[in-house]
């Protein structure tokens, strides 16, 4: 009885009108998205794809706290208008900010953990591999936003596809750039910046320049 009232005390408005927003009935009737109290439902457009066994609380938004975590200066944002796509269980963690443009394309696998304070910008397209996450104040963006011409007018800067693969861990304050590439097994170092595509699985990058600092690892929560 105690855990029904405390997930029904979890099932507030704003978890009501995204289940319903996004997904029929008899999918929002089981609530597979909590959203928190804190996040703010900037735009709910596009889509949210579920690739998975429907099941309540599949994926959380706006929950869980660090030591940095600062609960009343700070809230997460939603700003969808293009596809998010869920390949199974999610936690994504308070005060975090996803943005999606019309026709761009936010994919993240199961078993996906992001902390707090960090956001993910995607404005053609971001995949997340399964078993990976996301430290705090972190960001994942594959725009510039503003357009950079040459010397002949023509712009050069255009958005570049992010991929990050299966388990593998972003440390925390890292920035990953368009056309970044980590590969599955990975580890990215505290701090770092990743803008083209790396080479070798199993491996700790970081370092400014980027470049490899250990093989043959392996890692856990």
């Amino acid at each position: 009885m105690i855990k029904v009232l405390k997930f029904l005390r979890r099932i507030n408005l704003k978890t009501i009108i995204f289940n319903f927003r996004y997904f029929p009935f008899k999918t929002a009737i089981k609530f597979p998205v909590l959203i928190s109290s804190n996040v703010f439902l900037y735009k709910t457009k596009g889509r949210v794809i579920i690739n998975a066994p429907i099941k309540t609380a599949l994926i959380q938004i706006g929950y869980g706290a660090i030591g940095i975590a600062d609960f009343k200066r700070s809230r997460a944002i939603w700003e969808v208008y293009g596809d998010v796509v869920f390949n199974g269980r999610a936690f994504i963690m308070h005060g975090c900010k996803i943005n999606v443009a019309k026709n761009a394309e936010l994919i993240i696998g199961d078993d996906f953990n992001m902390s707090t304070e960090c956001a993910l910008v995607a404005a053609k397209k971001i995949e997340i591999g399964n078993h990976s996450g996301i430290s705090w104040e972190s960001l994942v963006m594959d725009t510039d936003f503003h357009h950079i011409a040459d010397e002949t007018g023509e712009v050069f800067n255009h958005p570049k596809e992010i991929i990050i693969g299966d388990n593998v861990w972003v440390a925390c304050k890292c920035t990953i750039l368009k056309g970044a590439v980590i590969p599955s097994g990975s580890v990215v170092a505290a701090n770092s910046l990743v803008t083209k595509k790396l080479s070798g699985e199993n491996s700790i990058f970081g370092g400014n320049p980027m470049r490899v600092l250990k093989t043959d690892i392996k890692w856990w929560y």
